[in-house]
């Protein structure tokens, strides 16, 4: 479902030929050095390949434009070993497409003191020949990631991993399917949005589908099929008595289990990566999708309830940016508080539909009323979620550009059993404190559906937004109020002279 092996991150390096032949023999060995010893570093996501050294405009032009057509290329690193005149790159980097970091670093880590002269300061010029790079960005107005630091350093690889995490994960929002099935719940105005903006922006396809279009993939499920998927249900989760075997309720696991095989068929067949739905619009179907739902999140899948296209986009963005990292991620809703003098908190949930990702054990899966939509009972999974560090992201359509938020939080153990809430849910500390970070949120128009992610920090929304030139706005424990409306009155006003 999310696979970062076909990826590539291009190594290109700059210099001139001022130096002559021999530094740019020890220019490209030093790359090709540099782009090996990153390779096999196990923090690195994404194999980089080395590209010849840079000398001159047409070959930075023939570069960037190699870069924009090919498909396997999703990015780009560079790096000035020596002074690399930026005039040379600015028709290379009017056409580029492919976001870029600049890795301000040099080959050697300490100045050789007993040995150093000028030869070693002409092949050592990152210092400068990066400046240079940098001003030539600034002025064409480039969004790019920089980072600083020496190539063997820890904390540089963790930069670059966060970067080509940010990077996969705008790769693939160009061509991210979402299928709306059904509208989106009636009358509520956060789940609407331009979608051929969000098309021309973010590179979203979002589509509608009538509830008969999966109905037909859920109708097609065998009896085997449905067999072998409530024996996985049995095997990995903690299976309620009422729905196991010849038990009263089992026809509704196996309802649950066929509408899971359709989801699958229909997303599978349309070569979706993320969908929606809404307890409105369900004719045709038994009960709302939510074991289903919840196991294509697992799998992947981006998903927002109520017909939420943005947040189902988002959850999937946030699930490549977290591909084969510890922690899950989850589409969430801020449903209510817990107002303690001593210490507020959020109490997050959804009707059904929580990754099973953020579980802290093995879930448990069972049969409740739902109490709207008008339908049977629905399956679901039902467990408290892991604790610990998390990012809770959410997105909106302001009408004319879309805005990110993005709040640092910490999940905490309930102080009580929840003996009579049959949903999964997260309870979590919001940075600096409730108070403060629900009156920032509602300040920006934060949505009430999010993204709730173990696995990510807010560097990896910063690196997404950089590149997708999105407005971001971060609520952490820094975070006063009147410096953030400030920071909202500045971005109204950047963003409505079009500054990138």
């Amino acid at each position: 479902m999310i696979d970062f092996s076909n990826h590539e991150i291009w190594f290109i390096t700059g210099s001139q030929h001022l130096y002559g032949d021999d530094v740019l023999k020890q220019v490209s060995i030093n790359s090709q050095q540099i782009a090996s010893y990153l390779n096999s570093e196990t923090d690195i996501p994404i194999k980089i390949v080395t590209k010849p050294v840079l000398t001159d405009p047409a070959a930075i032009d023939s570069l960037c434009t190699s870069a924009n057509q090919t498909k396997n290329c999703i990015g780009l690193i560079t790096w000035m070993h020596t002074f690399s005149p930026s005039k040379m790159w600015i028709s290379g980097l009017k056409k580029l497409i492919k976001p870029f970091a600049h890795l301000h670093t040099q080959f050697n880590q300490e100045i050789p003191w007993q040995t150093i002269d000028m030869d070693y300061m002409n092949l050592h010029q990152s210092a400068h020949g990066g400046r240079e790079f940098g001003h030539i960005c600034a002025r064409l107005k480039i969004n790019r990631k920089v980072i600083v630091g020496h190539w063997k350093n820890p904390e540089t690889h963790k930069d670059l991993d966060t970067w080509m995490r940010s990077v996969a994960a705008w790769h693939d929002s160009q061509n991210m399917k979402i299928a709306r099935i059904g509208d989106n719940m009636r009358e509520v105005a956060v789940t609407e949005g331009d979608k051929v903006q969000a098309q021309q922006d973010l590179g979203y396809s979002v589509n509608g589908y009538g509830v008969g279009d999966l109905v037909q993939h859920i109708q097609s499920a065998t009896d085997k099929q449905i067999i072998n998927l409530c024996n996985e249900y049995a095997e990995l989760y903690t299976l309620a008595d009422s729905l196991k075997v010849n038990a009263v309720q089992h026809q509704s696991l196996r309802d649950a289990a066929a509408i899971e095989l359709g989801l699958r068929s229909f997303l599978t067949e349309g070569n979706f990566q993320a969908f929606t739905n809404t307890f409105e619009n369900l004719h045709g179907m038994k009960q709302l999708p939510g074991i289903a739902t919840q196991r294509l999140m697992s799998d992947g899948y981006g998903f927002g309830a109520e017909g939420d296209w943005k947040h189902a986009a988002l959850v999937r963005t946030m699930k490549v940016m977290a591909h084969n990292l510890q922690g899950g991620t989850s589409f969430m809703e801020d449903y209510t508080y817990h107002f303690a003098p001593d210490k507020a908190s959020v109490l997050g949930a959804h009707m059904l539909e929580i990754c099973p990702s953020i579980a802290n054990d093995k879930p448990s899966c069972e049969i409740h009323p739902l109490g709207i939509g008008g339908k049977e009972d629905p399956v679901r999974l039902v467990f408290n979620s892991t604790t610990g560090p998390a990012i809770n992201a959410s997105i909106i359509d302001l009408g004319g550009r879309f805005r990110m938020l993005v709040n640092d939080v910490t999940s905490i153990e309930p102080s009580h059993d929840l003996p009579k809430l049959p949903v999964a849910r997260v309870l979590w500390d919001p940075q600096p404190n409730l108070k403060q970070s629900a009156t920032a949120w509602i300040y920006a128009g934060g949505a009430h559906h999010t993204c709730l992610s173990f696995a990510l920090n807010k560097e990896h929304l910063i690196d997404f937004a950089q590149i997708a030139n999105l407005e971001l706005l971060m609520i952490d424990k820094s975070t006063t109020i009147e410096d953030f409306n400030n920071q909202i009155r500045w971005n109204d006003l950047a963003y409505s002279l079009s500054i990138k």
